[in-house]
């Protein structure tokens, strides 16, 4: 998007219950990061964005029994991923040990993502990573 562009951001927002899977959670976002010039420029950023989105929609779904509400936001510096759910727990990284079959989800992330933040809100949690792309690359709508 050109910095003089009057549009300074886009968004897209979809909700999740736990009977829809994750899969559904990345089919949607990986059709939306479609319609930005990452999916050409930046693959291995949409698929750590993809990634990400898995591992928070799997901790909505399974950690606070919840549907999540997923929102992705591009504001021209910051692809901005957030996932809400119901419980007002935040979430702590583990340090699983070498024969666990889980708790790394946010390990990922974090190691994924230029930063994550998660907060309580009046209905439960936000957990929010943003993503910015390497090298100056910066996504712009594609034309369809």
């Amino acid at each position: 998007m050109a910095k003089n562009s009057s549009l300074r951001a886009v968004g897209w927002a979809r909700s999740l219950p736990v009977s829809s899977g994750v899969k559904a959670a990345r089919d949607w976002t990986r059709a939306h990061l479609a319609t930005l010039s990452w999916a050409q420029d930046d693959p291995e950023l949409v698929d750590s964005v993809l990634l990400a989105v898995s591992e928070l929609v799997t901790n909505a779904h399974v950690h606070a029994h919840s549907a999540a509400q997923l929102i992705l936001t591009w504001d021209e510096e910051c692809l901005h991923v957030t996932v809400h759910d119901a419980s007002p727990q935040l979430p702590e990284p583990r340090n699983p040990g070498d024969g666990a079959l889980g708790g790394r989800g946010l390990l990922l992330v974090d190691a994924l993502a230029d930063r994550w933040e998660a907060y309580r809100c009046p209905r439960g949690k936000n957990v929010t990573v943003c993503f910015q792309a390497d090298g100056g690359t910066e996504p712009h709508p594609v034309a369809e």
